[in-house]
């Protein structure tokens, strides 16, 4: 790594892949729990003599090479990282000061450092190994399979519903009439798609778990996996329950049915001309963002999938194996195929188009539906979509809502009408982690760093890190002792 790769790194800060470590005069002793995070997430770079503002402090000269030793040494010893590691170690030299730079790539295994599992956020190594939900998912994303290959060799063509196989012949004819699957058998059909296979570390042929969530009765889809559903919400006027709900527990074909049409029965859908031909900008964006919470989710993750329509956007949240971190740019993005035999199967019937036109599709018709709003696309662990509804920049009736709906009684849910006490997530001044914490010891002054630990779920040298930034950027202190004292937000 040359010199201007690593200014490159620093100026764009530390983050879910780039961590700096001021390491003047010694290693410092979370640099193998970042190594293990970095291993378990998406890999990234490790700047050694860089302090946590991203100025360069240099590793001193006379231990540089001590430092290496001692890194390569340290991670192919088991008893530190489990598995061993071989990682790319260099050192650059900037203004006459030495940076040392760690290459940790993404890691096809878990790996755990001193027996812990870590995994990363944002910019924070988080230690998991307690938490069951976060381990499997991590798990999860390591598999080199897709869960919809998982075969069930007691499931038979006797467990599907045959309303549905015809439901689909009478889809796909009116859109293909020379379509091979309009003359199979409902298990000709099956094993045509691919929800027929062979089972080669167990030795059995069955069905898939794909096939069971698209023409499963609802008591075999709940018996395979009794956490499936979808939670479609209605959120306007009262914003602590709802106003509407349907819990979707069924198969994906009349899932989607069921989420257009609670979609169809809260939204407008405005006149809209495409050239000399009338669309409906409300399909055309929903029926994208409802294909994507059915067919890219990751179905051995119990968490359930979310539709919900509040009066200013429209949220959609569902388990994923992800395969980046952050959000997903329309231009520059490349799709990875989540389900892909799902896939295929919702774009013979019409339900999906190619792989990847349906984000761009989103960005494309948005702007119409909501007057030059653009939609967010988050790809983590829990998959995102957020679709506006008004223009970001018309405030006035949103805030009288506000008031109308009691904002006053919970400030802490509506921090735009409340930004001398909440900073707008937007403020580049602060990352999630400080806004976080401010919050937090604005409604307990007396909190601790390990409560804050516990709540944000990083570790302590992380919360200690970003305490000290935050005091440094004057918008807290600490009055009293450590002990029996607290905290107060700094008001301008």
């Amino acid at each position: 790594m040359n010199k201007e790769e690593v200014l490159n790194l620093i100026e764009l800060g530390e983050g879910i892949n780039i961590e700096f470590k001021e390491s003047k005069n010694a290693l410092n002793k979370s640099t193998y729990q970042t190594i293990c995070a970095f291993l378990n997430r998406i890999g990234g770079h490790i700047l050694l003599g860089v302090n946590d503002k991203g100025q360069i402090e240099g590793v001193k000269q006379g231990i540089v090479a001590k430092i290496k030793k001692e890194i390569v040494t340290t991670i192919n010893n088991s008893q530190k990282i489990n598995p061993p590691v071989y990682l790319s170690v260099d050192d650059v030299e900037i203004d006459g000061k030495t940076v040392i730079v760690i290459y940790i790539p993404e890691s096809s295994q878990v790996h755990r450092c001193n027996g812990k599992i870590y995994d990363r956020n944002e910019d924070g190594d988080l230690d998991i190994t307690q938490q069951a939900d976060n381990v499997a998912m991590l798990y999860m994303r390591k598999q080199s399979t897709f869960s919809e290959n998982k075969v069930y060799s007691y499931l038979t063509i006797n467990e599907f519903r045959k309303d549905l196989f015809e439901k689909v012949r009478k889809i796909i004819r009116a859109r293909s009439p020379g379509h091979p699957w309009l003359s199979m058998s409902n298990e000709d059909l099956l094993k045509s798609a691919g929800f027929y296979q062979k089972d080669y570390a167990g030795g059995k042929n069955g069905f898939t778990l794909g096939a069971a969530l698209l023409f499963g009765r609802d008591d075999v889809i709940l018996s395979i996996l009794s956490y499936h559903k979808t939670d479609a919400i209605l959120r306007r006027e009262n914003r602590d329950r709802y106003d509407d709900r349907e819990i979707v527990e069924t198969n994906l074909i009349d899932s989607f049915d069921i989420l257009m049409g609670f979609i169809a029965k809260h939204l407008p859908d405005p006149f809209f001309l495409e050239g000399d031909v009338r669309i409906s900008l409300r399909e055309k964006i929903f029926r994208e963002v409802i294909s994507n919470i059915l067919i890219h989710r990751e179905y051995l993750n119990p968490y359930p999938a979310k539709l919900i329509i509040e009066e200013t956007k429209v949220i959609t949240e569902n388990a994923n194996k992800a395969h980046g971190f952050g959000h997903i740019n329309p231009a520059k993005f490349s799709p990875f195929p989540k389900n892909p035999k799902i896939a295929r199967f919702f774009r013979e019937i019409g339900r999906a188009d190619e792989l990847g036109s349906g984000v761009r599709n989103i960005f494309k018709y948005t702007p119409l539906y909501s007057k030059g709003a653009t939609p967010e696309i988050i790809e983590e662990d829990i998959f995102k979509i957020i679709v506006p509804l008004v223009p970001q920049e018309d405030k006035t009736a949103f805030k009288k809502t506000i008031r109308e709906t009691g904002a006053e009684k919970y400030p802490e849910k509506y921090p735009e009408k409340y930004p001398e006490k909440y900073p707008e997530k937007e403020d580049d001044s602060f990352n999630k982690t400080e806004l976080s914490i401010m919050k937090i010891m604005e409604s307990n002054p007396k909190v601790t760093r390990a409560m804050l630990a516990q709540k944000i779920g990083l570790t302590d040298s992380a919360i200690k890190k970003n305490i000290r930034i935050l005091k440094e950027k004057g918008v807290i202190r600490r009055v009293g002792a450590d002990r029996g004292g607290h905290w107060e937000i700094v008001r301008e």
